[in-house]
C-alpha cells in the first residue's frame, strides 16, 4: 500500500472490520535482512520456524492480535462461481480490467484505476474506492499468491455489502 487510507473511506473500513489492518505498519520500517532470515528458517512442511531456541509457529490468535481481525465469528468459506468476470468487476468497481487472468486482476490496475477519492467524490465513488483498497490489501499481503501482483475476484464478491462482511472472521 502506498500510503495510509483516505479518511473518506474510514467508515467503510471500520464497518468491514478492516480499519486496523489498513493502519497497521504505518511508521514501521521493514528490515529486509530480518525478513530474509525468517524466510530461510520457515519450514512449509510443518508450518513452523526453526530457530536456535527451538521451533515456533504463528497461531490464529497471533494473527488476530496483529491484524485486529475477529476470529470468533462465522467463517468466510465456500467457492464462488461467476460466468462473466468483467461484469463482476464492473458491477462492484465500476471498471473492467483488460487483463483478467483466470479470475484474477492485477493490483497495479487497481492502483491506476482507483486514485484516492476527492472531497467532492460521490458515495458510490467512495464505496468503489473502499472495495478496491480492501481488495489491494487482500491481494497484497493478507491472501497474496506467489505473484504478489494478482488478486482473485472471488474476494471482491464477498464485499458487496460492507455490513455483512463485518460479521465474518
Amino acid at each position: 500500500m502506498s500510503g495510509p487510507p483516505s479518511p473518506l473511506i474510514e467508515n467503510y473500513l471500520r464497518e468491514t472490520g478492516f480499519w486496523h489492518v489498513a493502519t497497521i505498519g504505518w511508521g514501521c520500517k521493514l528490515d529486509p535482512k530480518l525478513i530474509r532470515a525468517l524466510i530461510e528458517r520457515w519450514r512449509p512442511q510443518t508450518h513452523t520456524f526453526y530457530l536456535p531456541c527451538g521451533e515456533c509457529t504463528i497461531t490464529l490468535e497471533d494473527m488476530q492480535l496483529q491484524l485486529g481481525l475477529p476470529m470468533d465469528r462465522s467463517a468466510l468459506i465456500g467457492s464462488v462461481q461467476f460466468a462473466d468476470r468483467g461484469a463482476v468487476c464492473y458491477d462492484l468497481l465500476g471498471a473492467i480490467s483488460d487483463n483478467i487472468y483466470e479470475g484474477r486482476v492485477e493490483i497495479g490496475w487497481l492502483r491506476d484505476i482507483f486514485p484516492e477519492p476527492r472531497k467532492d467524490s460521490t458515495e458510490v465513488e467512495r464505496i468503489r474506492y473502499a472495495r478496491a483498497y480492501i481488495f489491494k490489501m487482500i491481494g497484497g499481503y493478507l491472501m497474496s499468491d506467489f505473484s504478489r501482483n494478482l488478486v482473485h475476484l472471488r474476494w471482491l464478491l464477498k464485499f458487496v455489502d460492507f455490513r455483512a462482511v463485518g460479521e465474518f472472521s
